[in-house]
């Protein structure tokens, strides 16, 4: 007994070091691989919204419809959320410093061949490519950053990455309206080409010594296949829908059984497997479900908008691509003034407030565009996109950082890219659902205008007699008249989903706070800020 009670009472075995930190870096060469980091970042964020407003002049290029230019955005976002998991296995395998100027590297030559695609569908392929070698980019530049600045300037640091992140977005449809209009759709894809090979060679010179430890782990195989086969065949079905008459297709019908099925048993897979592609268990945590539901209906709702936005504009309004873009630039106005204050004040206030905030701000935007008209001026879609930055500045971090509380730091990683696949998955599914509502609705808005255009009604009668006063044949006249029913109808069935993503996102405020979030911890801020792009 006595032996029993020394050997309870003896102090446990020594564990094994820890791997040694690389010292800080100093100087110009801190600067350098800042620069380096930040140009990678903001060259991947881009691409996820440069192409929204020179969709329909790629589809105009390339010979089809803009529903199915939208695959170009799509695309690219399925494969990201599929490759996103793959980033912790991929960097133990290959180590953080190689994985991250290879994933640059295989950037820049998808981003080339998708400036020489020929047709819609390599366009497509490409994109895809470029989407799944982008994966790793994002987590693994914080990751680098701050492991360059000592402890004490993390903060700076999380500061000046976050920054990179937020313009991106709003610089994104600015130049590529600007390119599209100016020079042509390509060179969207090809401005990447040289910042991609300064940032990849900058940070393999600085980075390659600091090198982090590799070693052979498994990977889950059967779940990564699940994953893609659930995802892809979901993400077909929504684009292939409209065009195939749903569930009158047996494509269709095929499709959905299969991502149902596929679903279900990848659902089932990650909960017994040992080491999941996508840790599942995370969501026995109230605050990451809630704050993760949460993320996929809102995220979902503010990408459609963003996508819907400028397809209209363009498409019904007589806009450029450069004027649609301009539209939703502002947006970064306050966002950006208004982010560095909610991330000073998120360790005292409790982060459901700013969800709050944001979601509030969301929804009367949504509202405010909901009554849009044809005679809208530029005046009057600005304020919005203006408002909407505050609803920027107070959703991405504060959201994500309620997900990580009561997350053990040993799960942040795993924790962060769950959401962050729920977040690109909502984007990219959201792009078909709306661009297909619109279409849908805006049939419907059509049947019920032209019912009240008959031979006798006064405004036909007005409008075929100035079609003839203007030398039009009458053939010419009803062309005419239906350009001007359609523009109305599009007009219509946009402020439909205004109006209902505007419910919506008030109706989210009642989710949030379900949530009961712990005191946070510098651990978890620093992963909410990893996850939160």
């Amino acid at each position: 007994m006595n032996a029993v009670i020394r050997d309870a009472e003896a102090p446990p075995p020594p564990t094994p070091a820890a791997p040694a930190q690389p010292a800080s870096l100093q100087g110009a060469t801190l600067l350098l691989g800042t620069i380096a980091l930040s140009l990678a970042t903001f060259m991947n964020v881009l691409d996820t919204s440069i192409a929204n407003v020179s969709i329909p002049a790629i589809a105009g290029d390339l010979g089809v419809s803009p529903d199915q230019g939208t695959w170009v955005i799509t695309s690219f976002a399925v494969a990201n959320a599929i490759s996103m998991p793959l980033t912790g296995w991929l960097t133990r395998r290959i180590g953080q410093v190689r994985l991250f100027t290879a994933s640059t590297l295989l950037f820049v030559a998808a981003s080339f061949l998708c400036g020489l695609a020929p047709s819609l569908s390599m366009l497509v392929v490409f994109r895809a490519l470029q989407g799944a070698v982008a994966g790793p980019m994002i987590p693994l530049s914080q990751s680098l950053l701050l492991a360059s600045y000592p402890k004490s300037k993390a903060g700076a640091a999380l500061g000046i990455w976050s920054i990179t992140t937020l313009v991106a977005p709003v610089v994104g449809p600015v130049l590529g309206g600007w390119i599209t209009d100016n020079i042509s759709w390509p060179w969207i894809f090809y401005i990447n080409v040289p910042i991609g090979i300064v940032a990849a060679v900058v940070t393999w010179v600085i980075y390659q010594r600091r090198e982090s430890p590799t070693a052979r782990v498994p990977i889950d195989k059967v779940g990564l296949a699940l994953l893609v086969i659930w995802v892809g065949s979901m993400q077909i079905l929504l684009d292939k829908g409209k065009n195939l008459d749903w569930f009158n297709s047996p494509f269709i019908v095929t499709l959905a059984i299969v991502s149902v099925i596929g679903f279900l048993v990848f659902i089932v897979w990650e909960l017994t497997e040992e080491h999941p592609v996508v840790d599942l268990t995370l969501f026995r945590l109230r605050n990451f479900s809630v704050a993760t539901v949460s993320m996929l209906i809102a995220y979902g709702l503010f990408f459609g908008n963003v996508v819907l936005l400028p397809l209209w504009l363009q498409e019904y309004m007589g806009y450029t691509a450069t004027l649609a873009g301009l539209v939703l630039a502002p947006v970064g106005f306050l966002a950006f003034l208004i982010t560095p204050v909610v991330g000073r004040l998120l360790n005292r206030v409790d982060p459901r407030w700013f969800v709050t905030i944001s979601f509030l701000v969301f929804g009367l935007v949504m509202f405010m565009r909901s009554d849009f008209n044809t005679q809208a001026d530029m005046r009057t879609l600005l304020i919005p996109t203006i408002i909407q930055g505050i609803a920027m500045a107070t959703f991405f971090i504060p959201l994500f950082t309620l997900s990580l509380s009561g997350v053990g730091p040993e799960r942040v990683p795993s924790a962060s890219g769950v959401i962050n696949f729920a977040r690109i998955t909502a984007g990219s599914f959201a792009t078909s659902i709306v661009t297909t509502l619109w279409a849908r609705r805006a049939t419907l808005h059509h049947e019920q205008l032209i019912e009240h255009l008959t031979g006798s009604n006064a405004a036909m009668t007005q409008m075929l007699a100035r079609v003839h006063a203007e030398g039009l044949t009458t053939q010419q006249g009803y062309a005419l008249l239906n350009r001007l029913v359609d523009q109305q109808a599009y007009m219509l069935s946009a402020d439909d989903i205004f109006y209902v993503s505007g419910f919506l996102f008030v109706a989210l405020v009642g989710l949030v706070w379900l949530a009961r979030p712990e005191k946070q911890e510098g651990g978890a801020a620093s992963g909410a800020a990893a996850g939160a792009h």
